[in-house]
This record gives C-alpha cells, structure tokens and sequence, in this order.
C-alpha cells in the first residue's frame, strides 16, 4: 500500500495489511508537527514482523501527501475519520504522536466508532509553541528544525536522533511546521476531550520530555476513563525514534488487547 484516495486527494500512505480477519484492528499512526510517515518506520517494522496490520499516513500538505493543509486539530480528526472510512475498517488502533496525539484524541471522542483503542506519545494537555519558535516557523527559518532536535530528544539519543529529527523536519513544505504549531498552540479542548473518550486509551510519555513533560498529561489521565500511562526512561519528546523497541511493545499489546 502506497497510497489511498481521501476527499478526492492522493494521500500517501506507508502499511502492511496481512489478515483480513477484521478482528484484529489496523493499527494507525498519525506523526506530530511538521513531520511524516516516516518516523514510524522502525515501530511499523515490528508490526510487519508480527504479522499485524497497520497504515501510516502523511498529512495533507506533509510528507508525499497532496492537499492543502489542515488550520485545526478538529478538522485534523475529522480528515483521519475519512482516512478509517476509506480502509474499511470497523475501527482502528489511533496511534498519534505530539500534535498527532492531539487530533487521535479528538478522533476517538467526535468519532468514537472509528476508533477501538487509542495511544497518545509525546502528549499534554495544553501544547503551547513559544512565539520565537512559531516566528521561526512561520518564517521558515531551518534554525527551527535544530531547536526541535535539541529540545525534542533525550540526552542519551543526542547523538543519533536528533539529526534525524532535524532531517525530517527540514525537508517539511514549506508552511507545513508553521500550520501545526499554529494549530497546537491554539488548542484548548484536550482535557474536555479526554472525559468524552469510551475507548481503552494508553499514554505514552518520556521521562526526560522536555517539549511534554510526563506531569503535564495527568489532567488528560485524570479526565479520561480508566485511560493508562507509561512513562519510558531516559526517553525524550521523540520516543519512536529514541525508544521504538519499547513503543512497539506497548502498542502491540495494546492492539492484542482489543483484538
């Protein structure tokens, strides 16, 4: 699978889908600001090695994607419910990452029937951007890129993720980092969100996040029903890449759980 036609657009879309047994639910990642499909590709690799089903997508406007791009995460969560509509799938497993976890909340609590479990990495309940940061953005400035991959990693991966994070960030379109820290910056729901949720939800955060700090999210577990945390040490904000052994763990017994 390559690619997958959504409201007329082609939207680029990385995934294995081994059994046709719906029972077992696709697992969908979601990337976080300015970023791509591709930052999952070593937690995808497990899944492929599992023998699970999964897709991961591009955004519009993002990675290979086509399409403007999206001003809200409301109207984020609404474009990925359209996403599960073209899989024909009763209901996903919505993997979101940073600002990506942000629009699978939304999912699951406006479109409860198209997702079965939910996992949010990297997450707070509010995500501001400082304004130097969105000015860079906005202005294109490749000194955001490296501010992320500073900030964005654990001391332990310094060395070799952050230029991969910096990497992927840089080769954004133009606009795309802009747009999405706009969009988590103004948003306010996450926490009304959360109460909304009906479906099993697992956290998963990093203990040395600087961008999202573990204590943050205890509003959005707080809210949630009987939503679950795990907090993955010596990890940062990036912890795909930081940590995909572990990530991959958590995700696959999650999609066992509700399979």
């Amino acid at each position: 699978m390559e690619n997958l036609s959504v409201r007329g657009q082609n939207i680029r879309v990385a995934g294995a889908l081994p059994d046709a047994d719906m029972a077992t639910p696709i697992a969908l990642f979601l990337h976080g600001a300015g970023m791509d499909h591709t930052v999952w590709t070593t937690v995808t690799n497990a899944f492929t090695a599992a023998g699970r089903p999964w897709v991961a997508v591009d955004l519009p406007g993002h990675g290979g994607s086509a399409g403007d791009l999206i001003g809200t995460i409301g109207e984020m969560a609404d474009w990925l419910a359209d996403v599960v509509g073209e899989l024909g799938n009763a209901g996903v497993i919505a993997v979101g990452h940073s600002m990506g976890a942000l629009v699978v909340l939304e999912l699951a609590a406006r479109h409860p029937r198209t997702v079965r479990a939910a996992a949010l990495m990297g997450v707070a309940a509010r995500m501001p951007v400082h304004p130097d940061l969105l000015a860079m953005a906005q202005a294109n400035d490749p000194k955001a890129a490296a501010m992320i991959a500073k900030w964005g990693v654990g001391q332990a991966a310094q060395g070799d993720v952050a230029p991969q994070v910096a990497a992927c960030v840089t080769g954004a379109p133009a606009g795309a980092l802009y747009a999405d820290f706009a969009a988590c910056d103004a948003y306010r729901d996450a926490e009304a969100m959360a109460g909304q949720v009906g479906c099993p939800m697992m956290l998963v955060l990093g203990e040395e996040d600087r961008m999202t700090p573990p204590d943050k999210a205890m509003p959005l577990v707080q809210a949630a029903k009987g939503a679950r945390q795990t907090v993955l040490p010596e990890t940062g904000h990036m912890m795909m890449l930081e940590a995909p052994g572990a990530c991959a763990e958590v995700l696959l017994d999650l999609q066992e759980t509700v399979s």
